[in-house]
């Protein structure tokens, strides 16, 4: 399989890759029932740099599927020749091939500048056009190696390997879009075309991959040195944000339970700490709440945090958690939030905020229920892997006392 990123893709401008998909339907025309044909245009910052064809065969409002779809010629006609029988219905092979399709998205004619001419390129491009066509019930169909007739074509079959499709024929390998296994590969190529964005090389294939190279666990270069460890300045704001928000309704929470013990999931988000901290009284809960706020105001001042106790530990994982959903739900918000600061490839990379920000990881072992008493300093896996601060009581404990925040700096509300 060849997967490698080529150095054609280095440098050229991935954060800003578009798509704009064009599509024709005249109302009345009997043809545009059964098969729509989209042009997908790509383009970077704004400049077109490619594009793709997608032809939709819808089986169920097709006259006759496979006639209709070999009158597009060139690939289409190959896929209805080994997919759909004289009378166009789907051959016997075909439907033990997939699990439930009902109809077919063949990909094709896909023209790209050198400079993005990339495998994980194309099959980001290719998951996007499926997820904006296509549902559980279609078959994706992409050229195999034997069908590849120009260097699109070739591009799109390692697109197609790095997307989990199999092998129908020598010519034609397949996306069952009703299986998990392509969205678990969708979602590994869009981790590392973000890589590729950010840092300007792809990010290591897991460990199942034995091509993958260059870069280590930690999201750091092996070979050039360490990756910068500054947050960009559009990255800061959001998770400013992010905390401003959960500190809210942190504040909220203690003002509505005081001392009472909390149940899992209840309140805004003292329901969702780990269940030692369910039981602790106001004081306690009004120290996390602080906590919060002290990371806020060190973005807001430095445009950088480090946790300096096990509870800010705990709200910053909550910040990065809250900063990427609003990423990835409220774009209006986020644009109003970063106009006017400049853009930077490694904005929002939320997977390498939760890598460097923090020295560990142990608190998030508090959320399983099999490490049940690993806060005690007793407990033998806690010895074992020197564990500190974990118990509740401790949490606002600095890890280290000539870097401790003032005692008198007070609380943002009475």
């Amino acid at each position: 399989m060849s997967t490698h990123t080529g150095p054609a893709a280095v440098g050229a401008d991935l954060a800003q890759l578009t798509l704009d998909f064009h599509h024709t339907h005249q109302l009345l025309d009997p043809a545009a029932q059964g098969v729509q044909a989209w042009e997908v245009r790509i383009t970077a910052a704004g400049t077109p740099v490619g594009s793709l064809t997608a032809i939709r065969g819808l089986y169920w409002k097709s006259d006759n599927l496979r006639e209709r779809m070999a009158d597009e010629q060139s690939f289409p006609a190959l896929v209805a020749a080994q997919l759909l029988d004289g009378e166009g219905r789907f051959t016997y092979e075909f439907e033990e091939f997939v699990e439930s399709a009902s109809s077919v998205l063949v990909v094709d004619r896909l023209h790209l500048e050198e400079a993005f001419a990339d495998p994980v390129v194309v099959a980001v491009v290719v998951a996007a056009v499926i997820d904006r066509l296509t549902d559980n019930y279609f078959a994706v169909v992409l050229p195999a190696k034997n069908a590849c007739t120009d260097a699109g074509s070739a591009l799109l079959a390692e697109a197609g390997t790095l997307l989990s499709a199999r092998e129908f024929s020598e010519e034609l390998q397949i996306i069952d879009n009703a299986l998990a296994a392509p969205e678990e590969a969708a979602q590994r190529v869009r981790s590392r075309l973000r890589s590729l964005a950010r840092h300007g090389r792809p990010a290591a294939w897991d460990e199942e991959d034995d091509e993958g190279e260059g870069w280590d666990e930690d999201g750091e270069d092996g070979e050039d040195g360490e990756e910068d460890e500054e947050l960009t300045a559009r990255t800061a704001a959001v998770l400013r944000v992010a905390l401003e928000e959960l500190s809210e309704q942190v504040w909220q929470d203690v003002a509505a339970v005081g001392d009472a013990p909390l149940g899992r999931g209840e309140g805004r988000v003292l329901g969702a700490l780990p269940p030692i901290t369910f039981r602790q009284d106001q004081q306690w809960r009004r120290q996390m709440a602080r906590c919060f706020d002290d990371l806020a105001a060190d973005l807001a001042e430095t445009g950088t945090v480090r946790p300096g106790c096990t509870g800010e530990e705990m709200a910053l994982h909550l910040g990065i958690g809250r900063a990427k959903s609003l990423t990835r739900n409220r774009p209006r918000l986020v644009a109003e939030t970063v106009a006017g600061l400049g853009e930077d490839r490694r904005d929002f990379d939320w997977d390498w905020c939760s890598t460097v920000l923090f020295e560990d990881h142990d608190v998030l072992m508090l959320f399983d229920a099999s490490l049940d008493g690993i806060e005690d300093s007793g407990n033998q896996i806690n010895q074992a892997l020197g564990l500190a601060n974990l118990a509740a009581a401790d949490w606002f404990e600095p890890f280290r006392p000539d870097q401790a925040r003032d005692p008198a700096r007070g609380f943002r509300h009475s």
